[in-house]
């Protein structure tokens, strides 16, 4: 089994990430169902949160892509409890793994969007891709290095 101490301390790191990404979506959704004008950000130039947060880019399907971070951000905390980073489950490993590789390919997509489509940069909107990409580092390290051994075996995969 993984070392429990570096396992916790790994989810802290990650539950902390990830409330502060929740923390920042729901900002951003607040700002998007009132008003722009209550944005604490710029309004000007390259750096212009009004004109990303407003954007026909920033819903997608019908749902605005604050309301996608918020999900996000929910699933990575419940992921990331210390009692399942304590598993030796391949599958919940993986998926947690998959899960942040897909909320990175997202924030890629909305970095393209940013500046190849909208010609503005939402600072908000970069700390949300940038607790993002910190998670997602947190967490392909606590896969790959938190990962058993290959001597060791899964819970119950044990017969006498």
């Amino acid at each position: 089994m993984c070392d429990e101490r570096a396992a916790c301390r790994l989810a802290a790191a990650c539950l902390l990430v990830a409330a502060a990404g929740l923390a920042v979506s729901i900002y951003l959704t607040a700002v998007h169902y009132t008003s722009p004008k209550v944005l604490a950000c710029s309004a000007s130039g390259i750096i212009d949160c009004d004109a990303v947060t407003t954007s026909p880019q920033s819903v997608l399907l019908g749902i605005p892509v604050t309301v996608l971070g918020i999900a996000f951000f929910v699933g990575m905390l419940v992921m990331n409890l210390p009692t399942l980073w304590r598993s030796d489950s391949p599958t919940l490993r993986w998926g947690r793994c998959a899960a942040v590789a897909a909320g990175m390919v997202f924030v890629l997509r909305l970095i393209y969007v940013e500046i190849h489509l909208v010609h503005a940069i939402c600072l908000w909107c970069t700390v949300v891709h940038a607790l993002t990409f910190a998670l997602f580092c947190l967490v392909l390290w606590g896969t790959v290095g938190l990962a058993p051994g290959p001597n060791e075996t899964e819970a119950g995969d044990e017969s006498d």
